[in-house]
């Protein structure tokens, strides 16, 4: 839900189509991962997704896989 129900709809659909993909595979670090992510807000995670930004280093290989499916690499 919380993937769904950001705040800016570009975010909203994002990591709706990638909750959507994924989630049910994760495993707890990765879960654990996502989680801190979506604590994030959404300009950083907008900046991060679309390459305007580098995000910080413990967020970097999610937002990687992000920005792979849906295409923004």
């Amino acid at each position: 839900m919380r993937s769904m129900r950001r705040g800016t709809k570009e975010m909203d659909l994002i990591l709706m189509r990638f909750a959507a993909a994924r989630l049910n595979g994760m495993d707890a670090a990765a879960l654990d991962a996502y989680d801190a992510l979506l604590a994030e807000n959404d300009q950083d995670l907008y900046q991060w997704v679309s390459g305007q930004a580098e995000p910080p280093g413990r967020h970097a290989p999610l937002i990687g896989e992000i920005r792979t499916l849906i295409g923004m690499v």
